[in-house]
């Protein structure tokens, strides 16, 4: 059985993680949304806020599991058992950001990363960018699934 995690903060998840999540199970028996915690971040939503929205997201498929994580990447795939990382590149910045990252993980493991580029429909999002339009009370909801909402 081929598995991979989808790394990340995803504070909150967009329409663009949902879209390489949703293209990564058609590659991947199960796809693993691994939300990483960092101590020195602040967030906009908790972590059991960032676990629901995407626990609700994909309710109804059962290839995608959420779990959370500290620590490196490549120790909790260890510890897990998954070989196969899978990000999503939406510009050139980006893939050179992502290229590093991919290539140190190669040099101290295993670890294979699989790239998928974004839709031309959700390539311009970014979680930064919704923050940005939560916190000055913007319409937000056409860039986060459904289950995201702010009290």
């Amino acid at each position: 059985m081929k598995k991979a995690i989808f790394p990340g903060s995803f504070d909150p998840i967009t329409l663009g993680h949902v879209d390489i999540i949703n293209r990564g199970v058609t590659l991947f028996d199960e796809v693993i949304i691994a939300i990483g915690e960092n101590s020195s971040k602040n967030y906009m939503f908790t972590l059991d806020e960032r676990k629901q929205f995407i626990e609700n997201t994909f309710k109804d498929n059962p290839k995608v599991t959420v779990m959370t994580y500290s620590g490196l990447t490549i120790d909790f795939c260890k510890e897990i058992g998954i070989n196969f990382i899978l990000r999503g590149l939406r510009n050139p910045a980006d893939f050179e950001f992502e290229k590093a990252i991919a290539q140190t993980n190669r040099h101290l493991s295993t670890l294979e990363t699989v790239f998928l580029l974004t839709s031309t429909q959700t390539s311009f999002i970014s979680s930064s960018i919704v923050r940005e339009i939560i916190r000055y009370e913007g319409d937000y909801k056409k860039l986060v699934p459904n289950s995201v909402r702010v009290q």
